[in-house]
């Protein structure tokens, strides 16, 4: 027996080190294809120069340089490093998992084509072409246009001439100071120097790298996202070296930063086409950056009168919270009833029935509550998404849109044919195709009879981030080239279902996904599904960092849930809201472009505004705030609409010489530029540090004026109800009520 005991150890012992060894194996492989691709360039071409618009070319000693001759300090908007190849390329094969929106992807290369050979440069109108040759036996072809895009903005189209080939690469120089901004909602990090930031939209995870949260939920669900996972991710930047970049593709990229000296950018293609710029200041590579982009419609005013009230209940819990909000006067815009379409139970908690139509049981009355509101000047916003779940077991449905849309063929298909079923939570929907004509008319229907025509003032438009790799889209379409794409053809169906129904009024919606130019087709973002708690990946610091970084962006019009979403109770993983948390929350949103409460997944666990007296006069006095600035925030948004700049600004965008600034993420921001608040985004804490900037600054609550002749930190009183916000002097007496 002892024996045979024996043999099985040993045998155990051989399967942990041959286990040992290949995980060890693999991790280095994947580390090594993690790496930047190297390589060596060889070319006989002569020094020459050219003029394209304002843009300066010059090739010399083995390096590519382009400078604006208009922007100020500026020597190179792009520049190649002397002697490396600047064009590479490879053969991959991905594998890419979906797990309720989330994305796992590895990649596997075949083959590398690391040796670039120019052959000629020669001028065709205002282009400049280059062409050679890469791989060590000049196996592959290619070439590089570089045109004027735009008046001030060069692109530059790299195409291999290969269709096994897809992979490309694009090298040039960066410098160790150089601070990377934008890539869409990022919500771990403002300055991406230093990352590998990979550029596929998807649901953010649950955690992000917030741990043991992300731990936990990827051992039950692979959902537990990391530092880059987001509904809004774009391949565009600016630095503090007044440059900017951004790529046409749609397709699946990464963003390499880790260089000191260098960025590589890798792209599932064979066809590469990148724009880039300089200006003299952050914002105006913003402006620049939108004129592509586009730029959001400012809001009507009616939402900037106070708080929007989140809700779900149904009709009798809506009239018992608005009693109660009535008595502690607070300033109410509009009720935001998520639930209309009935509610669901399900292992996350409470979910909606996916099926867009009224649930006249759960919202009794419905006419004479709006009526209601109508007459109280207070507006009902109402939700949908993407996705339709089959209602064949909900008792009460009118119609079942589900099946409809799968008999008709309108939502995503397999290569069978076969609508996919995409996994949400405890129950699976499908999703539009809305690379089909019939389809976008058929739900563009829907929103106009089920939604506008019951008085909807405005909804959320959600979800548009889980397009999956298999599908089968109608137009032929390849499913990596229209996932990153989705949610902007998803924010345009909503807005064209307004504009064809009455052109005339003004009926905003919010979105939670998008790409590049998604700011010219969605009118609000709203940052998604915040942890309910302080964590700096997944709680309220990340909300702030998000909105800061997707501003850079063209996401100018942004905000978040006030007091996040997402609650758990599985223990030993348990989030849950707290009042102070709540409260919080509640001052960090005044200052935001919309003040929109949510109760969240869980609500019999959160903390939520009507809870209780305290509460709901902490609510009360920062919804009073927020409404004091709606003309200041209107200004604003007339920037965002004619210039693309953010309301909520990071401190470089107004001082991008200051190094002080550099290190912020999330302690304080600017609302336009005559507002400067640091959040409080820590439990128990009643003092904050402030950085003011040079100028005169008036504190909010106490009316001291700081009159800084440089940059001053300074250490002040931050309660409950008196968060560290300060003012140009001008605005003092717009708030002096407060």
């Amino acid at each position: 027996m002892k024996k045979v005991l024996r043999y099985i150890f040993r045998f155990l012992l051989v399967l942990i080190f041959v286990g040992g060894l290949y995980y060890l194996f693999a991790s280095v492989n994947k580390w090594y294809s993690l790496l930047p691709l190297k390589g060596s360039l060889s070319s006989e071409v002569a020094a020459f120069s050219q003029q394209i618009g304002q843009y300066q070319i010059d090739w010399k000693d083995a390096q590519l340089s382009i400078r604006d001759t208009k922007a100020k300090g500026q020597p190179f908007v792009f520049q190649t490093v002397a002697g490396e190849p600047f064009l590479l390329a490879a053969i991959g094969n991905e594998a890419i998992k979906e797990t309720r929106g989330s994305f796992h992807i590895s990649d596997a290369k075949s083959d590398y084509f690391q040796v670039q050979e120019i052959s000629s440069f020669k001028t065709l109108g205002q282009t400049l072409q280059l062409e050679g040759f890469l791989g060590e036996a000049k196996q592959i072809p290619y070439s590089i246009s570089i045109y004027e895009a735009l008046p001030g903005q060069l692109a530059l189209k790299a195409e291999v001439e290969s269709d096994q080939v897809n992979r490309i690469y694009l090298n040039y120089s960066s410098d160790a100071e150089e601070t990377f901004m934008g890539f869409g909602e990022q919500f771990s990090y403002f300055n991406l120097k230093g990352q590998r930031v990979p550029i596929f939209i998807s649901e953010q995870g649950i955690g992000r790298g917030d741990q043991p949260t992300t731990f936990l939920v990827d051992a039950v669900a692979a959902s537990g996202g990391h530092n880059f996972s987001s509904y809004a991710c774009v391949p565009h930047y600016i630095t503090n070296k007044n440059r900017s970049l951004f790529l046409e593709n749609t397709e699946y990229s990464v963003f390499d930063l880790r260089e000191d000296k260098s960025v590589q950018i890798e792209l599932w293609s064979n066809t590469l086409t990148a724009r880039f710029f300089a200006e003299d200041s952050p914002l105006e590579l913003i402006e620049n950056y939108t004129r592509y982009a586009g730029r959001m419609k400012a809001l009507p005013d009616w939402m900037g009168k106070g708080a929007i009230v989140g809700m779900q209940g149904g009709t009798d819990k809506v009239r018992d919270v608005w009693n109660k909000m009535q008595e502690a006067e607070v300033p109410l815009a509009g009720f935001w009833l998520q639930d209309w379409v009935g509610q669901r139970t399900t292992s996350f908690g409470k979910q909606l029935w996916w099926n867009w139509e009224l649930d006249r049981d759960h919202y009794h009355g419905w006419e004479q509550l709006k009526n209601d509101f109508e007459a109280a000047e207070i507006e009902v916003m109402l939700y949908i998404n993407c996705f339709l779940a089959d209602v064949s077991e909900k008792q009460n449905a009118q119609k079942n849109y589900f099946k409809e849309a799968d008999e008709l063929g309108y939502l995503l298909s397999d290569e069978h044919g076969k609508s996919i079923a995409i996994q949400n939570t405890s129950f699976a929907a499908g999703m539009i195709d809305l690379s089909n004509p019939k389809a976008v008319r058929w739900i563009k229907g829907i929103i106009q009879k089920e939604m506008l025509e019951i008085g909807a003032a405005g909804w959320m438009a959600d979800f548009g981030e889980a397009l999956p790799v298999e599908a089968q889209l109608y137009d032929g379409t390849p499913a990596l080239s229209a996932h990153n794409e989705y949610p902007t053809e998803w924010a345009q169906v909503n807005a064209e279902a307004v504009q064809e129904w009455n052109d005339s009024i003004d009926i905003p919606f919010f979105c939670r996904a998008g790409f590049t130019q998604s700011p010219g087709a969605a009118r609000l973002f709203w940052l998604g599904d915040q942890n309910v708690n302080w964590s700096e990946h997944d709680g309220i610091k990340s909300a702030v960092t998000g909105m800061l970084s997707g501003g850079i962006s063209g996401y100018s019009i942004n905000h978040s849930d006030i007091g996040g979403y997402t609650t758990l109770d599985n223990f030993p993983l348990v989030i849950q809201r707290s009042e102070e948390l709540l409260l919080r929350w509640m001052e960090l949103n005044a200052l935001s472009p919309v003040f929109r409460s949510h109760e969240g997944n869980r609500p019999a666990m959160n903390a939520q505004a009507y809870d209780n007296p305290k509460v709901l006069a902490h609510f009360a006095k920062m919804a009073r705030l927020f409404a004091a600035l709606a003309d200041y925030r209107k200004a604003l948004m007339k920037e965002a609409e004619e210039k693309g700049w953010p309301m909520v600004r990071h401190m470089l965008l107004h001082y991008p010489n200051e190094a002080q600034f550099q290190e912020i993420k999330y302690e304080q921001f600017l609302l336009g530029d005559k507002i400067l608040m640091a959040p409080v985004l820590d439990p128990g804490q009643e003092t904050q540090k402030v950085l003011l900037p040079k100028g005169e600054w008036v504190h909010l609550w106490s009316q001291k004026l700081y009159n800084c002749a440089e940059i001053k930190e300074i250490e002040i009183a931050a309660p409950i109800g008196e968060p560290a916000i300060f003012v140009h002097p001008e605005l003092q007496a717009l708030v002096k009520q407060l």
